[in-house]
């Protein structure tokens, strides 16, 4: 797969920010996930939980709670302290910014 046809696969499917540094050849991607409602936190907790090949009981026995407590939290319907106590088992932090003015649609014209 070609850099510009994974560039473009990235910004079509999910809402990222991509640095690309080209270091002795080398290519890196460094995305930042955004997050802008419970949600697409909860999206992004799994997205991360199965990444790290985790199981829902597997980050639950990580956090002290229940298997059941780890999917409502993947749906964006956990309290936020849940939500903190998950970023730091998967080892995860939080940056709060402010908010940029791109919409997912402006991913979307920018790959059309």
């Amino acid at each position: 797969m070609s850099l510009c046809a994974l560039t473009y696969a990235i910004r079509f499917y999910t809402p990222i920010r991509i640095l690309i540094l080209n270091t002795n050849k080398r290519i890196f991607l460094k995305m930042d996930l955004i997050a802008r409602n419970t949600k697409q936190l909860g999206a992004a907790i799994r997205r991360n939980r199965k990444k790290q090949t985790l199981t829902q009981s597997a980050l639950a026995e990580r956090m002290h709670t229940r298997q059941a407590t780890i999917s409502t939290l993947e749906k964006g319907e956990a309290a936020l302290s849940t939500f903190i106590d998950a970023l730091t088992a998967l080892n995860l932090e939080m940056v709060i910014r402010p908010r940029s003015k791109a919409s997912i649609q402006d991913f979307l014209e920018d790959t059309t």
